[in-house]
């Protein structure tokens, strides 16, 4: 009698608490995509599984409960059974034995078979979770208003952008997503952080034109021009009134009017401030149906354009050239021209003279730093300086180029 007491404290402590570490794991392996996925299943094991899933509190409190139950009694029973049969002597061997069994068989093994196999098992799990709630509902009742006191009515995001990221990563690890997948995905998620500014093409290579200037003046270089969409300014480049599309000006040429301003043939541009975030430019341009925004300052002073093109290379993460294509990253070409124009001025400078390594510092030495310094800030604020001719001469030369946009 004595031996089948043992055994039978035993069977409680390790078969229990078996089957509540499974339950378990399988409750918390179940992904939110799961649950998501499920939703438009209408049967009841689909349905039971999202209703404990989405109020987790009493299923879990309830598995805790009965394992904490069974390990606790069932422990205490064979200790005392242990102690009668075999003595006080043996009581710290058999406890350190229950220990390790009720590691092994109760705890590693059943959660790891729940974590692995949750898909399969989700169903029958829910079932037997709804039918011991109502058994265990004291201690359920009892943990829910202590976790309601204790987390107060904070509510805990399930899944966070970053976590996003990493399942894409993560599928692409295990063959389940492409790779160009993945960076988009990864892509997307960071359209909200990352600035206009960052994607859009300099003013210092923007082709712009005059408003007034007859269609005349610039009909050999809008047969030869790249951009299909042109913008067009009134006396000062950061007065942008419109642009104009490249098609229209050579369906006038064709025609031989030639003679009006361009502001006849003038459409309404879009605005956008340099600090918007991309996915608010795209909103902005898709909800106007236009293909290309100017970007500005806080002064409202032309930085720059931006079209539908450039979010798209951030979306994809990488950028569209066609075969005529001479500049791919127009930033880099903007930088380019910068750095050439800064040397351009430094060498036009008269040389430095040379001194004697002994004499004194002189004003006229602090001097020639300053203008140094001075030519230097010159050089910059030249680069950001609206040109007279640049709609035509110097850095708005139209290259011959296949891009379907101003860049």
């Amino acid at each position: 009698m004595d031996y089948f007491l043992l055994i039978t404290y035993l069977s409680i402590a390790i078969g229990v608490s078996f089957l509540c570490s499974i339950a378990e794991a399988v409750l918390l392996s179940i992904t939110p995509s799961y649950i998501a996925e499920r939703r438009t299943d209408k049967s009841r094991s689909a349905q039971r599984v999202i209703r404990l899933k989405e109020n987790i509190d009493r299923p879990l409190a309830a598995i805790l409960s009965l394992n904490t139950i069974a390990h606790t009694v069932g422990a205490a029973g064979v200790g005392a059974q242990a102690a009668r049969i075999y003595g006080d002597h043996y009581l710290g061997l058999i406890s350190a034995v229950l220990t390790l069994m009720i590691l092994v068989f109760s705890e590693i093994i059943p959660k790891t078979i729940g974590a692995l196999r949750w898909r399969q098992m989700a169903g029958t799990i829910a079932w037997s979770i709804e039918k011991l709630i109502p058994l265990m509902l004291p201690f359920v009742w009892l943990s829910e208003h202590l976790t309601r006191w204790l987390a107060g009515n904070k509510q805990q995001r399930l899944v966070t952008r970053a976590e996003i990221a990493a399942v894409a990563e993560l599928g692409t690890r295990e063959g389940l997503l492409k790779h160009y997948e993945s960076r988009i995905l990864r892509n997307l998620l960071k359209l909200e952080s990352i600035t206009v500014e960052e994607i859009m093409t300099p003013n210092t290579v923007v082709i712009a034109l005059e408003e007034s200037q007859p269609l005349s003046a610039i009909a050999d270089e809008v047969k030869t021009a790249w951009a299909s969409r042109i913008p067009l300014y009134r006396e000062r480049r950061d007065v942008v009134t419109g642009f104009v599309l490249r098609n229209d000006l050579l369906a006038a040429i064709a025609s031989g009017v030639t003679d009006k301003p361009l502001r006849e043939y003038a459409r309404p541009v879009q605005r956008i401030h340099e600090d918007e975030s991309i996915m608010v430019a795209l909103d902005q341009l898709v909800e106007s149906r236009s293909h290309l925004a100017i970007v500005v300052d806080s002064f409202g002073g032309l930085e720059g354009i931006v079209t539908l093109e450039d979010v798209l290379e951030t979306l994809l993460g990488m950028e569209i050239v066609d075969e005529q294509d001479a500049n791919v990253d127009m930033q880099a070409l903007a930088r380019q021209r910068w750095e050439q124009r800064r040397k351009n001025h430094l060498d036009s400078l008269p040389p430095k003279p040379a001194r004697d390594s002994h004499a004194e510092p002189s004003l006229t030495d602090s001097t020639n730093g300053h203008a140094a310094s001075t030519a230097d800030r010159a050089a910059s604020a030249n680069e950001r300086a609206p040109s007279p001719d640049a709609s035509t001469t110097g850095d708005a030369d139209v290259p011959e180029s296949g891009d379907d946009t101003v860049r």
